[in-house]
């Protein structure tokens, strides 16, 4: 269930320090998930406890492009994706590890 609840999770710099600081996890997700079915995949995934889950949703932004073609200039425009974003808080014992790097033993 999980895995087509939870699409990637976001890893920036500002994730990193939430993170840190706060023990908050950030993934995109379907657009027709609820903050229930988000929780569900988040604990049976990582075996955590999750405290609460925020959801926001970006709409894509139009975006303009210049093309030189054939020594013309065509400018054309697009839109970016429009996405779901989930922010997770975990229980303060819980961690997930997203990167998966070397444990040191």
């Amino acid at each position: 269930m999980y895995f087509k609840t939870l699409i990637k999770p976001i890893l920036t710099e500002k994730m990193a320090i939430l993170q840190e600081r706060e023990n908050k996890y950030a993934f995109f997700v379907p657009k027709n998930c609820n903050k229930n079915t988000i929780k569900n995949a988040v604990e049976s995934k990582f075996d955590v406890k999750v405290i609460k889950v925020s959801t926001m949703n970006q709409s894509g932004k139009v975006k303009q492009m210049t093309v030189k073609s054939g020594g013309r200039t065509i400018r054309t425009s697009g839109t970016r994706p429009s996405f779901k974003k989930a922010i997770v808080t975990l229980h303060e014992s819980d961690r997930i590890d997203l990167v998966g790097g070397e444990v040191a033993s």
